[in-house]
Parts: structure tokens; sequence; C-alpha cells
């Protein structure tokens, strides 16, 4: 080997060596990124799945409510048919306040906004929580098409290195730029974009 093939090899050796660091350099940024978005994704799993436990509680106990009221409203409705047979005063008073308790003992179970237990209080609660349950689970969906994005990118860019085709880098960072705008939907605007 001449010296003039020398330098020619130098040369391109350390045009090679620049090119590696910048692809390298790649690398290191969508792993960086892939961290974070794997990060907001598993948030957004985990709050998706505890407002879905939230969501389901609320509605067995809207439901024991409703229950409880339909028992308490149908005593009140059959008492009410049976006072007219009673002769006696006392016992039709007694009958009427009783009547009167599980009327209130009802609307109770309907509307209670001091403890916010009351069957419509528990519905808003509970469609509340749905809610958040389908923010954070769109949000996840975008977190991890954004991660799939980033991981993409980072095995083109390290087949890059390999091969020396430069249209792989390209292509990477194009992975990289899809995965940082899949990551900032699902940050800022979930349900802009539908996915499942």
């Amino acid at each position: 080997m001449g010296a003039h093939e020398s330098i020619e090899h130098a040369e391109h050796a350390e045009h090679a060596s620049g090119s590696n660091k910048k692809i390298a350099l790649l690398i290191a940024i969508m792993a960086l990124f892939l961290a974070l978005s794997e990060t907001m994704g598993k948030g957004a799993q985990t709050e998706s799945i505890s407002s879905n436990v939230e969501a389901a509680n609320l509605w067995a106990f809207f439901q024991a409510k409703s229950i409880r009221r339909t028992v308490v409203q149908t005593a009140s409705e059959q008492t009410r048919l049976t006072l007219g047979a009673i002769s006696d005063e006392a016992q039709k008073a007694a009958l009427a306040r009783q009547i009167d308790d599980w009327s209130k003992t009802a609307a109770r179970y309907r509307s209670e906004p001091e403890t916010g237990e009351g069957s419509e209080q528990l519905a808003a609660r509970a469609k509340h929580a749905e809610h958040a349950r389908d923010l954070a689970l769109a949000r996840y969906h975008h977190y991890e098409v954004a991660s799939a994005a980033f991981q993409i990118g980072i095995v083109l860019a390290s087949a890059t290195i390999i091969t020396g085709m430069v249209a792989l880098a390209w292509i990477a960072g194009a992975m990289a730029l899809t995965g940082l705008a899949f990551t900032a939907i699902g940050l800022l605007a979930p349900h802009a974009v539908h996915l499942m």
C-alpha cells in the first residue's frame, strides 16, 4: 500500500469515525427519549388501572344504594296500601311515621351531598373516574407507539454503523421525530389521535 492509499484510508477512517460519533449521539438521544416515554407509559398504565378499579367500586356502591332505596320505597308503598285497612289510630300514626322515615331514607339514598354517598353523587364520581381512566389509557397508547418508534430508530441507527448506509440514519431520525410527536400527543392532547 502506497503513501497515497494510506492517506486516503486514514481520511476515510476519520470520516467514518466522525459519522459513527454522530450516529452514537443519535442513539443516545433516542435511548433517553425511549426511557422517558416508557416511564410516562407505565405511569399512565398504572393510573388507568387505578381509575378503573375506583370506577368499578363506585358503581358497585351505586348499585348497593339503589337496591337499598328500592327496598325502602317498596316497603313504604306496601305499608301505605295497607294503611287504609287499619282502624286503630295509634297504629295508623305509627305506620305513617314509619312511612315518612322510609321516604326520608330513600331520598337520602338518592342524594346525600354532605357525604357524597348518595346514588346521584356516586354516579358522578364514577363517571369522573371513568373519564380519568380513559384519558390515562389514551396517553398510555400514545406512549407505547412513541416507545416503539424510538426502539425502531435505535435499531436502524445501530444498523447504520454496521452497514454504513446513511439512509438508515435518516430513517432512524424520522422514527425519533415520530416518537417525539407521539410522546407530545400523549402528554398534551391524548384524544387528538385515536389509536385504539
